[in-house]
């Protein structure tokens, strides 16, 4: 079996929208989270989200093309390109026919939709929508474009699975590479829906944060919403080393599984097979495990069930793991979230360093694992995993190992 490594990282987050400014302030435990407001029937709503900053598609391509694009594939672009580049790649004609673009994606183009009903059903909309609002708003154009911005021709789709889109597209990855369907593959995930629909949509579900979200810490009131894009180039071992390139980490294993019993309510069995079947994949056993970046979303039942599959799991081990939820710097960004949290799986083994779970405010008997409160900790870390469990009982793990 080919053993399939990282050889380019690319990020826009609101933590930063490079690798090295996302890199400093997740061990730095600088949050991204702030708030957000929309005018409503005569006032102002306000909610807690993690908003990207300062992003500039025009670094990325041609500004007049960018306006064909809704954000969420103009963060796709942006990371795409940033993680090409950093992996110093060039493709023959022959090489981009066996190159893959997979992406993960939750919802696709929010904005464009939202804008879209604005124009058509507020009194003083134009009621008329833009002409490419459609080919904006499809959940597949993020991948699209990465493949005509790069100029890549092989095998290129999109994963729509909820939280877990961003996971089981890079396992979707994993899976094509080593079967030798194609040789080198750009994945990861993109979103943004930080419209006052889709706010207003979570929040009728009783699942958001009134301020900020504190994974796995006692008085945890809710997820917050995020947005962005984390894209890798994935390489067979053998080539990446005979071309010379610079080796992050070897993307060592996937599980997956399906609750099967509820929507919305998450479940230990499931999501513990999840995690047993990555380990099964990557030829690991639980002692191997020095680090988890968790789901880890905020909310009581989500954390808590966690918790417990992380421990059906790896049983013994468990509590010598080392465990931190992102989220609690960047928010949940749905569909991008895997990826984005993936890229701090692999700075985290690439610097021996276990990134925080920032706002932590006191430990909760449900939550008794390591959960590296507020501060990143010095550590050696030779393997972590990453979990992603979504909406519908769908449920992700991946696994990622130092290379020596």
């Amino acid at each position: 079996m080919q053993h399939i490594v990282i050889t380019g990282l690319g990020v826009v987050s609101p933590i930063g929208n490079s690798v090295k400014d996302f890199r400093d302030n997740l061990f730095a435990g600088r949050g991204g989270i702030g708030v957000m407001s929309f005018p409503f029937r005569g006032q102002e709503v306000h909610f807690p989200a993690a908003e990207v900053k300062n992003f500039k598609i025009e670094d990325y391509m041609d500004a007049k093309k960018a306006l064909l694009l809704d954000r969420f594939s103009q963060f796709a672009v942006g990371a795409a390109k940033q993680a090409f580049e950093d992996s110093g790649l060039s493709l023959s004609p022959e090489e981009a026919e066996r190159t893959g673009v997979i992406v993960g994606t939750g919802v696709g183009g929010q904005n464009t939709l939202e804008e879209s009903y604005h124009k058509l059903l507020d009194p003083n909309g134009s009621g008329r929508v833009h002409p490419f609002t459609i080919p904006r708003l499809m959940v597949n154009a993020g991948s699209s474009h990465i493949s005509m911005n790069l100029g890549i021709t092989g095998p290129g789709f999109t994963v729509a699975s909820a939280c877990a889109s961003a996971i089981h597209a890079m396992g979707v990855t994993l899976s094509m590479m080593r079967s030798g369907l194609i040789d080198t593959a750009i994945t990861g995930g993109a979103e943004s829906c930080l419209t006052f629909g889709t706010l207003k949509g979570w929040d009728a579900l009783r699942v958001m944060s009134p301020d900020v979200c504190r994974p796995f810490s006692a008085g945890r009131a809710g997820m917050v919403l995020g947005e962005g894009a984390a894209m890798f180039v994935l390489e067979t071992e053998e080539k990446a080393k005979k071309r010379g390139a610079k080796i992050y980490a070897e993307f060592a294993g996937f599980g997956m599984s399906s609750d099967a019993k509820d929507l919305t309510t998450p479940d230990v069995v499931g999501a513990s097979r999840a995690v047993i079947n990555c380990l099964k994949d990557a030829k690991l056993v639980p002692e191997d495990i020095d680090y988890i970046n968790a789901h880890g979303t905020g909310t009581r039942i989500n954390d808590a069930t966690e918790t417990e599959a992380i421990k059906r799991a790896l049983e013994n081990h468990a509590k010598k793991v080392a465990l931190s939820s992102s989220k609690s710097l960047f928010g949940h960004a749905l569909g991008a979230a895997g990826a984005l949290e993936m890229l701090a799986t692999v700075l985290a083994v690439r610097e021996n360093t276990a990134p925080p779970t920032i706002n932590y405010q006191e430990a909760d008997p449900e939550c008794d694992l390591d959960c590296v409160p507020n501060e990143a900790r010095a550590m050696p870390i030779d393997v972590a995993l990453n979990n992603s469990f979504a909406f519908g009982g769908l449920n992700a793990s991946v696994a990622v190992k130092k290379v020596i």
